[in-house]
């Protein structure tokens, strides 16, 4: 999959609480709080397929997005991946900073362009080690990002790929709030770890079944609930752990 190294970055200045409140984890920090590390924040727009890391990067910014989603990938050798995560408005990208790593353990794609509040890293410890707010947001929020990975894990190695195909489009709905969004067939390939040709047979099974409309990349649900059914029992965990943070659900 042909992606592009993250480029330049529009700031927008001065930084405003309204503008941050957008992404659900930093709204849930006390106002005081929050206004003491508004002037470290910066609001930056990233374009779909910018990468914002690769695993062994070091971690130079963390990264909480307002409409854009983050695609989360684990590498092997260098070219198979696989979805491990998918970060919205409810999360952030360099979690593990809470954690005290130095370096990214994933492949960091933008899957929809938008915007993101974006803190360097240095700057984030200094406020997490004197903040007990911060300290309680991050750590639920990695706690559940862990049980998302693993559940995922699980479910590329027992499910059929009707079913985690059916899981994926349902989990990225949610995180748009919204029916239609654009996914590429290579895309999702390079998500479930299987070959283009599986997406291809999997979704038109789904399209046949008058769930989804696929065409070109453009994707519309068209049946939730039977989306929900066809999907395998994977969905309702990650949504679960995702609603343990403030993840928005579309119903």
């Amino acid at each position: 999959m042909k992606t592009n190294r993250e480029g330049p970055m529009n700031s927008a200045a001065p930084p405003v609480a309204a503008e941050h409140n957008a992404n659900l984890l930093l709204a849930a920090l006390p106002p005081q709080e929050l206004a003491r590390i508004l002037p470290a924040l910066d609001q930056v727009k990233v374009d779909v397929g910018a990468v914002l890391c690769e695993p062994g990067d070091t971690i130079r910014h963390v990264y909480f997005p307002h409409d854009c989603l983050i695609s989360l990938m684990a590498v092997a050798e260098g070219r198979m991946t696989l979805e491990v995560g998918l970060v919205g408005r409810e999360g952030m990208l360099g979690a593990t900073v809470a954690l005290g790593h130095e370096t990214t353990q994933v492949r960091a794609i933008v899957q929809r362009a938008g915007t993101a509040s974006r803190i360097e890293t240095d700057r984030l410890r200094t406020e997490f080690a004197r903040n007990p707010a911060l300290q309680r947001v991050l750590y639920r929020y990695t706690d559940a990002l862990l049980a998302q990975a693993i559940q995922i894990a699980v479910c590329s190695r027992y499910h059929v790929l009707e079913a985690r195909l059916a899981r994926s489009l349902l989990v990225t709905r949610d995180r748009l709030q919204s029916d239609k969004f654009h996914l590429t067939h290579e895309f999702l390939a390079h998500a479930l770890g299987v070959r283009r040709v599986g997406v291809t047979k999997a979704a038109s099974a789904l399209q046949q079944q008058g769930l989804i409309n696929y065409s070109r990349g453009n994707i519309e649900v068209l049946d939730p609930e039977g989306l929900a059914a066809a999907a395998c029992t994977c969905y309702e965990i990650v949504r679960e752990a995702g609603a343990g943070v403030g993840a928005p659900v579309l119903v």
